[in-house]
């Protein structure tokens, strides 16, 4: 039996961002969102909700970045100068919010100061992550085997629309996450918010998902060929079912339900990403077979990760476990 490495380590890298999206994307969410809490408690409140799992969140982000290095080094030579600029800005906001959540819980008189921190730091992180994505889904310029654009190539009108998008979709997830874990009028002020930010979710998702079958003709013929439009259709029927639930979700007042949804939605414009650009691993000259490691070195390091990746899972569910439910009260974090 042929065993095709390059497409097992791009479904582990794929999930692998996945993963971090899905669970940084909640506490960047909060950070985005602190700075209009109704009170200093709430704030302290919302940040308690994270304490206990946000340390490990990032080590998806080193998965899948050190996935790229070790199993597509040569797509990892184009696509990092491409986009070192706003790589090296969110590595940066993720460190300063680092130390602002650490040092806010014990200042007193330069707290405001720590808690614009976080906000900025949250604020750029995501900012930073959408311009990637944004430059990502419009591909790059390749010159043989290097990148053959400028700097500031990510820097378009189209990777400024996914930014906010994500802006948007962070912020929502961080509003559901605090409606699932708290109580009375924090819980009732993310509720008000997430009908404004699905709302802005609605409008800048769906501007992103009409520009991107603009962006190259494989892409459109892709989605709206006969008859990929059928089989590819329940992508965008199923999105559109979860928004309603969502909606419904709030009304009824189902603490549970809107955070499922989201995430939901999430998974679904993944996957609508991965249908637009698969098998381009530098979108649109190189697949991820053209530029994979040897594969020595791909089953080698295969070895390590079938045991690293259930490792990581094991232990991530057993935090969110222990410390799943509400959190009561003005629970301090230590």
């Amino acid at each position: 039996m042929i065993v095709d490495l390059p497409l097992i380590w791009a479904v582990i890298i794929a999930f692998a961002v996945f993963m971090y999206v899905f669970m940084d994307g909640f506490d960047l969410g909060i950070g985005i969102l602190f700075p209009f809490a109704p009170s200093d408690s709430a704030r302290t409140r919302m940040m308690s909700t994270i304490a206990p799992v946000w340390d490990a969140n990032e080590t998806w982000l080193v998965l899948g970045g050190g996935g790229l290095f070790a199993a597509f080094p040569l797509a990892y030579a184009i696509i990092m100068p491409a986009v070192y600029i706003p790589i090296t800005v969110m590595l940066i906001a993720l460190i300063f919010r680092g130390v602002a959540f650490e040092f806010r819980h014990s200042a007193v008189a330069s707290r405001q100061w720590w808690d614009r921190s976080f906000h900025i730091g949250s604020l750029v992180a995501t900012l930073s992550q959408g311009f990637v994505l944004g430059a990502f889904v419009q591909g790059f310029e390749v010159s043989g085997r290097h990148f053959g654009g400028g700097p500031f190539d990510w820097l378009t009108p189209f990777s400024a629309m996914t930014a906010i998008a994500l802006v948007f979709g962070y912020a929502l997830l961080g509003a559901t996450w605090v409606v699932l874990k708290t109580t009375d009028e924090l819980r009732d002020w993310a509720y008000k918010l997430i009908r404004w930010l699905l709302l802005g979710v609605v409008v800048f998702i769906g501007a992103v998902s009409i520009w991107t079958p603009f962006l190259a003709p494989s892409i459109a013929d892709r989605w709206f060929s006969w008859p990929n439009i059928l089989y590819l259709s329940p992508v965008p029927l199923l999105t559109g079912l979860l928004f309603i639930i969502l909606l419904w979700a709030v009304s009824a007042r189902r603490d549970g339900v809107p955070f499922v949804c989201t995430l939901g939605l999430f998974a679904l414009c993944y996957l609508g990403l991965g249908i637009s650009l698969w098998p381009w691993a530098v979108p649109p000259s190189l697949t991820i077979w053209d530029v994979a490691a040897a594969p020595s070195s791909q089953a080698f390091m295969l070895a390590g990760t079938v045991v690293v990746v259930p490792l990581i899972l094991m232990y991530t569910a057993y935090s969110y476990w222990i410390f799943r439910g509400k959190m009561t009260g003005d629970i301090g974090y230590h």
